[in-house]
């Protein structure tokens, strides 16, 4: 039974974590049913190790001890284990100590840490992983700083902490460095935390797609089927490393499988006489679990698995246990991997061909679409540097790929297919840091199953809505595409072309036809073409590489698309490309070929890494999405600042939240809205005015209330179906005097319902302008997301809607504005007084630091906001709080739970 200072095992302090090798490890909290275990542990750490970890010589854990280390209250006495193959690996612990001069009644913030890690497991980053762990369970539990004593000789463990990024002090005492840090995050610990994770990430796709050796589970003695293919798969691509088949049906004795000459073959994993890296599984279902075991105890690193049909429960229990094993999974229902490098030479796959070296990484859920890129490519032209097809992405995911795409050399260009983002928090902050160097095209399938997977769907789709998942991953740098082939076409155009520098297209052919619809595309996907230059039916190769030369040359252009029709003769296509890859050679400007019908030409062209499309609308629609992503990074280089505004009270406006959030129910579901005046209040703490409104239950108050703010007045219903819906004529305008009042009051009523129901007001009329609304939620899945639009059908109708996440910059703030497709609207539309944008921006930045430094407001709306040509006026306001959903990317690194 426990104790009232004791607490249940704390299940959330469960973690799977990736180490620096790219092995994996749960970290979990010790308990009493792990003494065999603890002693076990000890017996295998050398006699320096244990005399670095207590001073002295200490050969052996007394009972005493073992009760000691494996016995916690989970809030004062915390111990956690790094285990793999359900054995320990590392251990910590923190004991809370006492302070001189701490009152009684307050619990201690201090408390003291200390590491034991097995001598054979050092240097794999288990110290640091539990030291973040840790240190997140010690400030659940109130404490909020460490202190550690370590031998000067335990160099070691002395860098463990120093490297971990808390702000820290060190002093020598009595023999010993006394280190003591806070365990605050900060920038540096953030950053170092994120700096191990994309390591160890990137380590552990590194070791599926590099293997020295590789086992196929599942490759039959004939032609066909899963397993024998990939093993012919690998065989045909010359796999540098080593292969084994295993075949539990293999007759006794027989050490090769039938026609595959050379290739050992064996009965079952641990039969193999060497440790296998990687292993792909092609057996049914029913036989996974038990081949996932076998290869976890033969040390295998990690598992392609292609075998499908899996329910839920299977899945989870599949990436359990390998995950326990130290093994990462790409699966189920995977199509495989591919490595282009002339060192590794890997195709795990089901591919009857093996694409061509190339600068392309390619990921893929569906093992289809990963089938279509791969031909897509191939008949492009572009080659690859790796292929990784997830399947059902139950553990790798593609931000694990994106980890180790971000610092592989081999790669420049991202594809990706995907059908779900387990982590779009996590997705967005890789995809920015990555695409500051390396474009990353998109292509998004099940965008409009909203909450619900698909039909069948193993894996759960994103929660949040697909135009705020675009708009985010927009703004992160993330080329997004609507298809498949828009995918291949933009990858095609990057991988073998320099970036534009501007919008400026030239567009030159021999056919002027094909070079207007070239132009019009272009000022369809918001380029500036330059008048198209026809050279003519007759033009011939040279001429084309004149024309060419001259138009790259030309200072006020950026790009060129030449559009070309087949010759009447029997020109030579290879002559075409040949002219053209004169002219573009070191002009340092991309150029893109549409052709209709020139036999030949994509491939002699392609040789010349020079793209070619079927349409001049699909190189224009690639070209477009070159030059926003060029913007794009031109832009991330100054992405401006967050300003700092010196009539903002956060602390006023902290209080104030308290009080309103008193009272509550507990729990993550309770939530409450602030009142009129409290949500004026808090906002006021921010430097934003909310025109006050004035109850008006009756015709006489409504009158008295114009008396007092003066007329012309405005009388609007604050009932929910009718609030800001001036075309059902819930608000009325312009009202200059009583009389008017009062017949508007009495016809208000006599249409839409009694005055309790209607719930009316009155407000002071402010000048005119255009209405805009201004909104924040906190998204769990991705974070607090900053929103503005125009009020009323063009952002409810058209969903035409600017999207950033929290803290926004004043670059940010000015972006959301002008992406608006209704943006002229604001900007003198037509001959309209232009209305005061600097003063909107300043807005956004004010919302933004509100709800960035006040987590608990989970919703904010500001409706309408009017935006006159001088400043603006917030009519209506609304905030809920609620406990903010935890921030994963501030706890220590973890895989995501199964």
């Amino acid at each position: 039974m426990q104790t009232p200072t004791e607490r249940a095992y704390p299940t959330h302090w469960e973690a799977d974590v990736v180490l620096r090798d790219g092995g994996t490890a749960l970290i979990r909290p010790i308990t009493p049913e792990d003494a065999g275990r603890l002693v076990s542990f000890y017996e295998q750490v050398s006699d320096e190790s244990k005399y670095y970890r207590f001073f002295a010589p200490y050969p052996r854990l007394s009972d005493r001890d073992v009760r000691h280390f494996t016995q916690h209250d989970y809030v004062d006495r915390v111990g956690l284990a790094a285990t793999v193959g359900g054995e320990f690996i590392g251990t910590v612990r923190y004991d809370r100590v006492d302070e001189t001069g701490r009152p009684a009644s307050a619990p201690a913030d201090g408390a003291e840490v200390a590491f034991l890690v097995q001598d054979a497991h050092q240097g794999r980053g288990v110290a640091s992983a539990l030291l973040e762990h840790i240190a997140a369970c010690a400030r659940e539990r109130g404490v909020r700083r460490f202190t550690a004593e370590v031998l000067p000789a335990n160099n070691k463990m002395i860098k463990v902490f120093t490297d971990a990024g808390y702000s820290q002090k060190r002093s020598f005492e009595d023999g010993s460095v006394h280190l003591t840090f806070d365990l605050e995050p900060t920038a540096e610990s953030l950053a170092v935390m994120r700096a191990r994770e994309q390591r160890a990430e990137a380590r552990s796709v590194q070791r599926l797609l590099a293997p020295g050796s590789i086992a196929v589970i599942g490759a039959g003695r004939r032609s066909g089927g899963a397993g024998r293919t990939v093993l012919d798969s690998l065989r045909a691509t010359g796999f540098t490393g080593r292969i084994y088949a295993v075949n539990n049906r293999l007759p006794h004795g027989q050490s090769e499988l039938g026609g595959v000459p050379g290739i050992p073959a064996h009965r079952q994993v641990s039969a193999i006489p060497e440790p296998v890296d990687l292993a792909v599984v092609a057996v049914p279902v029913g036989q996974v679990d038990a081949i996932v075991t076998e290869c976890g105890e033969h040390g295998v690193q990690g598992l392609v698995v292609l075998s499908a049909d899996f329910d839920r429960a299977e899945q989870r229990e599949l990436v359990r246990k390998a995950r326990s094993y130290g093994m990462r999974i790409i699966g189920p229902n995977a199509f495989g991997l591919i490595n282009t490098s002339p060192a590794v030479r890997l195709n795990a796959t089901l591919a009857p061909e093996t694409p061509a070296r190339g600068r392309i990484g390619l990921f893929t859920q569906s093992g289809a679409i990963g089938i279509a890129l791969l031909a897509g490519l191939h008949q492009r032209g572009a080659g690859l540097s790796s292929f990784v097809s997830a399947g059902n992405r139950a553990d790798v995911s593609g931000n694990d790929v994106l980890q180790y795409w971000d610092d592989d050399s081999d790669t420049d260009v991202a594809l990706m297919y995907l059908e779900s983002l387990g982590n779009p928090r996590k997705f967005t902050r890789l995809v920015g840091r990555t695409a500051v160097r390396k474009p990353i095209v998109v292509v998004k399938g099940a965008r409009h199953s909203a909450s619900a997977p698909p039909p069948g769907h193993a894996v759960p789709v994103s929660r949040t809505p697909d135009a705020t998942v675009a708009a985010l991953l927009r703004q992160a740098g993330v080329l997004l595409v609507d298809t498949v082939t828009e995918l291949v076409d933009a990858g095609v155009l990057l991988a073998f072309q320099p970036l534009p520098t501007g919008p400026r297209v030239a567009t030159l052919g021999n056919a002027e036809s094909l070079c207007l619809l070239t132009y019009d595309a272009c000022l369809a996907h918001g380029l500036r073409p330059r008048p198209p230059i026809d050279l003519t039916a007759a033009a011939s190769p040279d001429d084309f590489r004149r024309a060419l030369a001259d138009a790259l040359a030309d200072p006020d252009t950026d790009a060129v698309v030449v559009a070309a029709i087949p010759w009447v003769d029997d020109r030579e296509t290879a002559e075409l490309a040949d002219a053209l890859q004169a002219a573009a050679e070191g002009s340092g400007k991309p150029v893109a070929v549409a052709h209709l019908a020139i036999e030949g030409l994509d491939t002699a062209l392609s040789s010349r890494r020079i793209p070619s499309y079927p349409s001049p609308e699909r190189a224009v629609r690639a070209l477009s999405e070159a030059v926003r992503y060029a913007q794009w990074r031109r832009d991330a280089q100054s992405p401006g600042r967050v300003p700092d505004y010196d009539d903002i009270d956060a602390s006023a406006a902290a209080a104030l939240l308290a009080d309103g959030a008193t009272g509550q129910p507990p729990g993550e579901a309770a939530s409450t809205q602030l009142t009129p005046a409290q949500t004026a209040a808090l906002l006021a703490h921010y430097g934003i005015a909310v025109q006050p409104t004035h109850a008006a239950p009756d015709a006489e108050a409504a009158v008295t209330a114009a008396r007092r703010i003066g007329y012309p007045v405005a009388l609007k219903t604050t009932a929910p179906h009718l609030r800001h819906r001036a075309d059902l004529g819930g608000v009325r305008l312009d009202i200059a005097g009583e009389d008017g009042l009062r017949r508007t009051y009495a016809e208000f009523t006599e249409t839409l319902g009694r005055p309790a129901e209607l719930r009316p007001v009155v407000q002071a009329m402010v000048p005119r302008g255009v209405d805009t609304v201004v909104r924040a939620a906190v998204d769990p899945s991705i974070g607090t997301v900053l929103s503005c639009g125009l009020a009323g059908p063009p952002s409810e109708l058209l969903g035409d809607i600017a999207y950033r996440l929290v803290p926004v910059t004043d670059r940010d703030a000015a972006g959301m504005i002008r992406s608006l497709r209704t943006a002229p609207m604001l900007f003198g539309w037509r001959g309209a007084q232009p209305v005061d944008t600097a003063a909107l921006e300043e807005l956004l930045l004010r919302v933004s630091l509100l709800v960035d430094d006040h987590p608990e407001i989970v919703s904010l709306t500001l409706e309408p906001v009017i935006v006159a040509p001088h400043g603006l006026t917030v009519l209506g306001a609304a905030v809920r709080l609620a406990p903010p959903p935890a921030t994963t990317d501030l706890g220590p690194r973890r895989l995501p739970a199964y």
